[in-house]
């Protein structure tokens, strides 16, 4: 009787945990946790999928939570809705723009220009300030400026 009661706790914190972990204050940043990621244009599987992502790590915007389903935004304003553990509260960016934007060594205009990121790299955000975020693209780290990033600042 002891050893249910224990497995049924501890179901019940597996449960708990992740929802909790992502139920913050909206709107806010995520990444896509999978490889494949179905949007649909209602909260649940009984919805139809209106988009499948084959980006892992790609930022979106969470504008509205309910339940187990988060609505998500794109760069363009797209919306649709995503299972919530199918999402990430590790930050990433995209790199946005026309025209491809310098990597630098530093947090400096000056810098050496390491790389340079064609627009739609996705990328893990380090720490910003004074207008630049480090940004790591595989193996490769440096920085960029804020506003060449989509997934930076205050959602």
């Amino acid at each position: 009787m002891f050893h249910r009661i224990i497995l049924g706790f501890a179901a019940l914190v597996l449960l708990v945990v992740p929802a909790y972990a992502q139920d913050r204050e909206v709107p806010y940043w995520a990444t896509l946790r999978y490889d494949e990621t179905n949007m649909r244009v209602g909260p649940s599987k009984e919805y139809k999928i209106d988009w499948v992502y084959r980006r892992k790590g790609l930022p979106v915007k969470v504008v509205r939570v309910l339940e187990g389903w988060r609505l998500i935004q794109e760069p363009d304003g797209t919306r649709g809705w995503v299972a919530q553990r199918q999402l990430n509260p590790e930050r990433g960016a995209l790199v946005v723009g026309d025209e491809s934007v310098p990597m630098r060594e530093d947090a400096d205009g000056g810098s050496t220009i390491k790389w340079r990121l064609e627009p739609g790299v996705v990328g893990v955000l380090g720490d910003c300030g004074r207008g630049w975020c480090e940004f790591s693209v595989g193996n490769r780290t440096g920085y960029v400026r804020q506003e060449q990033l989509w997934g930076v600042g205050e959602p």
